[in-house]
């Protein structure tokens, strides 16, 4: 594809990704769109999404990095899309990215102006005859525990066309903002995941703390929705800076 970058930087399997998705005022992710995106709509609505899920068997550049192969990740992400010459390119925004792991959490600050942190984390996944559950996804900041769970009703299911699981997990392209100006695009490659519809879930967070202010009230409201994604391998392209 015309801008995107063909190498591959990262290989890795994301697993039982926990997605907690919220309506919330526009104003309020204007601040973190970067230069060449606009926000992207899912039936007029503006969405957040709390994701929390495993990495797993990760490679770097083909290396699997001792003692950093398998690891929790939740992150806070923001939806846009950018007008491309073979069409709209779909992508995420991370507003913060939690690891375990100080070395992963410092490579993509340096490196990729990734707004990643390092706190410990723990997660709990339930399993009966092949279908998952449960999951859930804890890390310790400001004192407290925090955490983020579901319990799954049913099996899962394949994407529903138009669904609202489509649009929160057919964003292919990720952006990201540098410290010149510019912005990172990447491409992240992956198959069609199977969704779990969900009977309850719950975000128990300081997210005033941890993400600021200006989302404790859309974070705070119970979800618009919530499902459990049970991921696949998946490709991520290294980057290229697009024009400034």
């Amino acid at each position: 594809m015309s801008g995107a970058g063909k190498k591959v930087f990262l290989t890795a399997e994301w697993k039982h990704l926990v997605m907690l998705n919220y309506e919330i005022e526009p104003s309020v992710l204007v601040p973190y769109v970067p230069k060449g995106t606009e926000l992207d709509l899912w039936n007029g609505k503006y969405l957040v999404s709390v994701v929390g899920f495993m990495f797993v068997k990760t490679r770097v550049f083909g290396i699997p990095i001792p003692f950093h192969r398998d690891f929790e990740e939740v992150n806070l992400r923001i939806y846009v899309r950018r007008k491309a010459e073979d069409g709209w390119r779909r992508g995420v925004v991370f507003i913060k990215e939690i690891v375990p792991r100080a070395a992963i959490a410092f490579t993509a600050r340096k490196f990729y102006n990734e707004p990643y942190i390092a706190l410990p984390m723990a997660h709990q996944i339930e399993v009966e005859t092949g279908s998952v559950k449960s999951a859930e996804y804890s890390w310790r900041f400001g004192g407290r525990q925090n955490s983020l769970k579901l319990n799954t009703c049913g099996e899962a299911q394949s994407l529903a066309e138009g669904s609202e699981a489509e649009f929160i997990t057919e964003h292919y392209w990720g952006y990201n903002a540098q410290r010149d100006g510019s912005t990172l695009e990447y491409r992240v490659e992956h198959p069609r995941w199977r969704v779990y519809d969900v009977a309850d879930a719950k975000l128990d967070c300081d997210v005033a703390g941890l993400y600021g202010e200006q989302f404790r009230e859309s974070l705070s409201r119970k979800p618009s929705s919530a499902f459990l994604a049970e991921g696949s391998a998946v490709t991520v392209y290294q980057g290229v800076r697009m024009t400034r």
